[in-house]
């Protein structure tokens, strides 16, 4: 996979398997993925996405990260946040029925948007499909 064209919104799941060295392959792949977003700083992702891999990270996996661990993970991709807003809110009310898919997939798609991603990666939403005009990717396809 080749991330360089353009900006790569990152959904909870890849966070998550980066950080969950019980996720074996899906492990290596997050944490090749995020490498490379990082080193072309081309990684985005939301407030949204930082809340619900810190509360998986140290609450839902097998073996959970100690919280000062988890804090300084958090820390390090605040840089990649954007800002979520009322307008990012309103715009995944309509996603969520256009798209029919759940309501907090739809603002994670909705703030991609605003981010100007052209792709965004996930596990939870259908790899091939374009949303809003954003590529859905699953980096872990086959290893699934």
């Amino acid at each position: 996979m080749n991330f360089m064209t353009g900006k790569t919104f990152i959904d909870t799941s890849v966070l998550i398997h980066a950080h969950d060295v019980d996720a074996k392959a899906k492990h290596e792949t997050a944490k090749a993925v995020l490498r490379e977003l990082w080193s072309e700083r081309t990684g985005v992702l939301s407030l949204q996405v930082l809340e619900e891999f810190y509360i998986s990270v140290t609450q839902k996996i097998a073996s959970p990260l100690h919280r000062d661990l988890a804090r300084s993970v958090v820390n390090s991709y605040s840089i990649w946040c954007m800002e979520t807003t009322s307008e990012e809110i309103f715009a995944a009310l309509q996603i969520e029925d256009e798209s029919r898919i759940g309501f907090w997939d739809a603002l994670i798609v909705s703030s991609a948007v605003k981010s100007g991603a052209d792709r965004i990666l996930s596990e939870d939403l259908n790899a091939g499909q374009w949303m809003a005009g954003i590529r859905i990717e699953n980096p872990f396809q086959e290893h699934s």
